[in-house]
């Protein structure tokens, strides 16, 4: 599934690890890119004795290796970098977006079946949203999806309560600050209105916490439900509720770049 509007740069993908060449790098990325965990859990191996490079412990984080060296981790040898694999998620209101929740709250990872490798977020959806949620093996390629400069629109259904002034939400389309942060252009149409709600389509480019909720509540809008429904040219589609579905390859390569 995929949304229109959005191309990468000409000559240029967002894909992380596996559509570069890589000659040396840092040790914690190697065994991330091999889809065993995250680089920082990675680091946390590395300082606990578990990880060796030709045999020889690895005393600091900041090593690098290079395609020759064998690594391995509680003396097996680490695995081939995989290829980058995107996988789409409809995350569901009720359940938070972190691998484990201090608070004991129901995370995406709990509603994911059984057998999936490492599994990356590519930003977040707070407690109350729902929607499309990308996860990707590649934790270069999640970086990359995230960064403002790549460009990638994120589109949102929202549904609100309160006065529609169609003079304050076309303002947003030039930014605005809330409480000293400031907020980056915001593109709203109202898409179906109401005596008490109303249902907008929302556009942005960056992903700052509780965004559209804080802007709206500034224009005087309470946002009372949050659906994504599209993050580039990935589109969340008919997924069911709960439900998890792999971007193909092929679409992979033509969206970002990646190999397949």
């Amino acid at each position: 599934m995929h949304a229109a509007g959005w191309r990468p740069p000409v000559g240029k993908g967002v894909c992380g690890g596996s559509c570069e060449t890589v000659t040396a790098e840092r040790i914690g990325r190697r065994i991330a890119r091999s889809g065993l965990c995250s680089r920082r859990t990675a680091e946390r191996w590395i300082a606990a004795g578990r990880v060796h490079v030709n045999g020889e412990p690895v005393i600091l984080p900041g090593r690098n290796v290079v395609a020759e060296d064998t690594v391995t981790v509680d003396g097996n040898v680490l695995p081939a970098p995989a290829r980058a694999r995107l996988f789409r998620f409809h995350k569901p209101p009720g359940c938070v977006t972190t691998r484990a929740d201090p608070a004991g709250r129901r995370t995406v990872f709990d509603l994911l079946p059984d057998g999936l490798p490492y599994l990356h977020p590519v930003g977040r959806l707070d407690l109350a949203s729902e929607g499309l949620l990308l996860l990707t093996t590649d934790g270069a390629l999640k970086r990359r999806l995230e960064l403002p400069r790549t460009g990638l629109p994120r589109h949102y259904r929202v549904r609100v309560h309160g006065r529609i002034d169609p003079n304050r939400l076309a303002a947003l389309a030039n930014g605005t600050q809330v409480e000293g942060v400031r907020y980056g252009p915001i593109a709203v149409e109202v898409a179906r209105g109401g005596r008490s709600n109303a249902w907008l389509e929302v556009t942005l480019h960056e992903g700052k916490n509780r965004e559209i909720r804080r802007v709206l509540q500034h224009v005087g809008l309470l946002v009372n439900r949050l659906i994504r429904t599209a993050y580039g040219p990935v589109e969340l589609g008919s997924l069911p509720r709960g439900s998890l579905a792999e971007v193909p390859a092929a679409e992979l390569h033509e969206h970002f770049g990646c190999s397949r």
